[in-house]
């Protein structure tokens, strides 16, 4: 779901596929090989690499395995792109149109409304999702060994790290790795260099096979994250005369010291194919995973000031353990292939879940929930060259949740439709911890969400102008209620959600080298029942930038500054025990311009950046709250740089 916003804004825009891979095994266009290959005497072919370095970003090149999938690989050139290169934290890739708790690495959740797209059994932990589906898993096809090191070092112990590695075993066998470690070093009651506020290690392994004959193809990957955060709950403030830049002094204590949070996922997927005709082919589709989300915290006098009265029979000298273990096996079977412009996919998948929740288990048999879910559907889509594509979705479970999905792309208007109706997830249907409990019987969610825009081309402008549409019903959500006793829980509205979104974006090169990059949304809630929503009135990003090429294009830059603006609203709170962001009404938090300077730059096959982040609090004297009680980023020196090897 998340990424949907990752990829542009709000919207699920991939790159159209080129066409020089025309179907999966059949009649390859070898465009690549060209560049790397001179010819000596009839007939051989040798690689010139004893004088000069031939392989680089445009000899080592991948796709996805949607495009794949599709019959269109359309490799592409590694991106070495310096624009916006200095966005290397989470809420920077996600254009603050997401909360967090303050630094990279803690827990995410949309600000706006967002479409379903899953439409069966899910556990409900989201908040760490974006850290695990964010990055799109790329397949490559290299000409020699490729090795790729982003390395970032940011300010009071913030670090990230992406280590690839990637190689043809033969010219039909590729086999490649990553490694995505974060580190963040906590910005409250920091004791020392170390003193962790967020672990975060990730791994995935891949790989791609095709068969002499080019009939048959496989693609295999494993992928692993251990996110774990030990959270604060915020700051804690005993002054009753505190004012708001009070959360903002050196000398603050969090609520709590011992509480850490954990979420672990792995999956294993494997998708292979028979061509049996250049226009059909038989597939299957295999994952397993799991998703396992824990909460723990050590018994002492801060709970107490924390947490919620219990209303669970637990003992009071117990350490907090609570967990959820969801598992999952799919296969999908189906045929599909590509005629001419279109490409047409039907398709059946057996699912089976198990999610367990312990504590619940334990106090009714019935909620260690297992199940078995069918479903068919079909896909189709037409690309009539790399710039108009058009395809549509649907998904029917049969037990009566569906969904329908289209998208639209052109050279001047694009748009995206989901309508769903989708099982409600486990966790607000029913918990056990020490300080939750609930049993619910909710009712499926139905969701319609639509986006469109359009590009304007005038000169040196670019205008984007454009909007999108939300509703649903039978909506879910957590909010708190009362100030005594259990007061976060969750919540089924009994009416409709109906929001519409304009917004605005637009590129404008002016003085030659300079350009001007705002978006804006403005959220007009046309109804909210039982107050389900907070959202912002508006949402804002500005860039101004200068980008040129310099001393005789021996480097590329581009220096400029970010400006992100919010207006005050009752922002939804966190409540750390059940990793879920929720309603509130009693803590507004304050409008605020986060502003940030930065310059990227580029020479021969490297890239770097610098940037200093929230450049207004030190003259403000406070700074930004995304959650209450959860400071923003502090003023701080980040850097940043790429290191890509060929041989």
């Amino acid at each position: 779901m998340c990424g949907l916003l990752a990829a542009d804004v709000g919207a699920q825009r991939p790159a159209p596929p080129a066409t020089d891979y025309q179907g999966m095994g059949g009649n390859r266009v070898d465009t690549v090989r060209g560049p790397l290959l001179s010819r000596k005497g009839k007939g051989s072919q040798i690689v010139d690499d004893s004088t000069k370095n031939v392989y680089g970003p445009k000899t080592t090149l991948w796709s996805t395995e949607t495009d794949f999938f599709r019959n269109r690989p359309a490799y592409r050139p590694l991106d070495t792109l310096i624009t916006n290169y200095h966005w290397w934290t989470f809420m920077e890739r996600l254009q603050f149109l997401y909360q967090d708790l303050g630094v990279n690495g803690t827990a995410l959740n949309p600000i706006l409304p967002t479409p379903t797209t899953t439409i069966g059994a899910t556990p409900g932990f989201s908040v760490y999702e974006p850290y695990y589906t964010l990055d799109d898993s790329h397949y490559y096809n290299t000409r020699s060994p490729y090795s790729s090191f982003n390395l970032v070092w940011g300010g009071l112990g913030r670090a990230q790290t992406k280590v690839e590695f990637s190689r043809n075993i033969n010219p039909r066998w590729n086999f490649g790795f990553n490694y995505r470690p974060i580190l963040t070093d906590k910005q409250i009651d920091r004791r020392r260099k170390g003193d962790r506020l967020v672990i975060h290690h990730s791994y995935e392994l891949y790989s791609t096979f095709l068969s002499k004959d080019s009939n048959y193809f496989l693609l295999g990957s494993l992928k692993r994250m251990r996110h774990r955060v030990n959270d604060n709950g915020g700051v804690f403030l005993n002054n009753r005369d505190s004012v708001y830049a009070d959360y903002f002094s050196q000398n603050i204590q969090p609520f709590l010291t011992t509480a850490q949070s954990e979420e672990l996922r792995t999956q294993a997927h494997l998708f292979h194919q028979y061509r049996l005709a250049n226009s059909f082919q038989v597939y299957h589709v295999f994952d397993a995973g799991r998703q396992f989300n824990a909460y723990r915290d050590q018994p002492g006098a801060e709970q107490e000031r924390f947490y919620d009265t219990l209303t669970i029979p637990v003992s009071l000298s117990a350490t907090t353990n609570d967990r959820n273990n969801f598992n999952f096996t799919q296969n999908e079977v189906g045929i599909k292939g590509s005629a001419g412009f279109l490409f047409y996919n039907f398709y059946y998948r057996l699912r089976s879940f198990e999610n367990a929740n312990p504590g619940l288990a334990r106090t009714d048999p019935r909620f260690f929930q297992r199940g078995i879910e069918n479903y068919v559907g079909a896909r189709v889509a037409t690309q009539f060259d790399s710039v108009n594509f058009l395809s549509g979705h649907a998904e029917y479970l049969l037990d009566g949740n569906y969904r329908i999905q289209g998208q639209l792309v052109t050279p001047w208007i694009e748009g995206y439709l989901v309508n769903s109706l989708a099982k409600a997830a486990f966790k607000p249907q029913g918990y056990f911890g020490r300080y939750n409990f609930w049993v619910n019987d909710f009712d499926d969610v139905a969701s319609l969400y639509a986006r469109s825009f359009l590009k304007i081309k005038w000169g040196r402008l670019l205008l984007m102008p454009g909007a999108s549409y939300s509703l649903t019903g039978n909506y879910i959500y957590f909010e708190k209620r009362g100030t005594e006793g259990q007061t976060v829980l969750p919540y089924q509205s009994g009416g409709i959600q109906q929001v519409f979104m304009p917004e605005l974006r637009f590129d404008l090169r002016f003085f030659r080298h300079f350009h001007l990059r705002p978006y804006a949304v403005y959220n007009a809630i046309l109804q909210n029942a039982d107050q389900a929503l907070a959202l912002p009135s508006y949402l804002a990003n500005v860039q101004i930038a200068y980008e040129n090429v310099l001393f005789k294009n021996a480097i590329r830059v581009q220096v400029g500054v970010d400006v992100h603006a919010r207006p005050a609203y009752f922002a939804m709170g966190y409540a750390p025990s059940i990793q879920q962001f929720f309603v509130q009404r009693e803590v507004e938090t304050p409008a605020y311009r986060y502003l940030t300077l930065f310059v990227n730059g580029q020479f021969k096959r490297g890239r770097f950046f610098v940037k200093y982040n929230n450049l207004l609090q030190p003259f403000l004297g406070f700074g930004f709250m995304p959650v209450p009680a959860y400071p923003g980023q502090r003023n701080l020196l980040d850097f940043g740089f790429d290191l890509i090897l060929f041989d």
